[in-house]
């Protein structure tokens, strides 16, 4: 079976999703594509699954309506495009996290680090756009909710944007009162960078760097860095769309995020703009109840 897609959207990331489902992944058609057209984009929508990039809505209230019109059909319908939660690394500390083999959860200590970027980078999308990412596989790899957030700025660099503040340190509470510091630094210069390590009560999981072979030369020992998040992060991806058609064409409602995801990422990243604008006060996450319907577990 040929799963036949629609692909609204053809920016940057929906060009590269367009040529994973034409060049890379099985079982896939594209058959439209459309970027403005509400017409087209309600009919090709209308009642079938959808792959939404994150975010799901550019605000916690549209999304919101999403979850109410999905629950309305009666099955779920949206995945929501997080992809760290089918990288393999990520996947091989959520085995290890599951089992219990580190104990309960204590500490979360991360790094998210990017090269450079435009000058149309502000500074709400160091939660918007590129904290996101842990904010959501944070949620799953421990099955818990993020209920408060506060965002500080050290030093800035100066080989940034003078509209930017980078970069930022971001502190997250959990229900469970897990404490977690995320250190966002988008002009590290040196490369693509995502670290990961979870401390628990007997011991500890990190995130393991990508593969690359060690090099002995003018008397330094080193590995390369990925420079962009397409090579970082193109397994993940490849696997993400892979597992999604797999599920379209068994007739079976995606198994990754799912709107109640994308929902409570835009609850929390609201919460962690505020406070960067605020100075670096505590905000308490306000999270609506989460509907039966979406599960138990993040």
């Amino acid at each position: 079976m040929t799963v036949q897609i629609g692909v609204i959207g053809a920016g940057m990331i929906g060009q590269d999703h367009i040529r994973r489902l034409t060049e890379v992944i099985t079982g896939a058609a594209v058959t439209a594509v459309t970027d403005i057209d509400r017409a087209r984009a309600t009919e090709v929508a209308s009642g079938k699954p959808v792959f939404c990039e994150k975010p799901l809505a550019t605000t916690a209230e549209d999304g919101l309506r999403v979850m109410e019109a999905e629950r309305a059909h009666g099955r779920r319908l949206v995945q929501v495009g997080f992809m760290r939660r089918f990288d393999a690394g990520y996947r091989q500390m959520k085995d290890v996290l599951t089992s219990g083999a580190v104990g309960t959860p204590l500490m979360v200590h991360c790094a998210h680090r990017n090269p450079t970027v435009p000058d149309s980078y502000v500074s709400a999308m160091t939660a918007q756009d590129t904290a996101v990412h842990e904010i959501d596989v944070l949620r799953w790899l421990l099955d818990d909710e993020i209920s408060s957030v506060q965002v500080i700025t050290p030093r800035a660099t100066g080989k940034r944007f003078s509209h930017l503040k980078d970069p930022q340190i971001m502190l997250f509470e959990t229900a469970n009162g897990v404490r977690i510091d995320l250190e966002v630094f988008v002009n590290c210069q040196y490369g693509y960078d995502i670290q990961c390590e979870t401390v628990g009560e007997d011991g500890l999981v990190r995130l393991p760097d990508p593969a690359a072979v060690g090099i002995r030369a003018a008397g330094l020992h080193g590995t390369a860095v990925p420079r962009d998040w397409k090579s970082r992060f193109g397994d993940a991806f490849d696997t993400e769309f892979r597992e999604w058609i797999a599920s379209i064409a068994a007739g079976a409602e995606p198994t990754g995020p799912s709107s109640w995801d994308g929902y409570a990422a835009t609850v929390i990243t609201d919460a962690a703009v505020q406070s960067l604008e605020s100075g670096g006060r505590i905000i308490t996450v306000d999270i609506k109840p989460r509907p039966a319907f979406y599960g138990a577990a993040s």
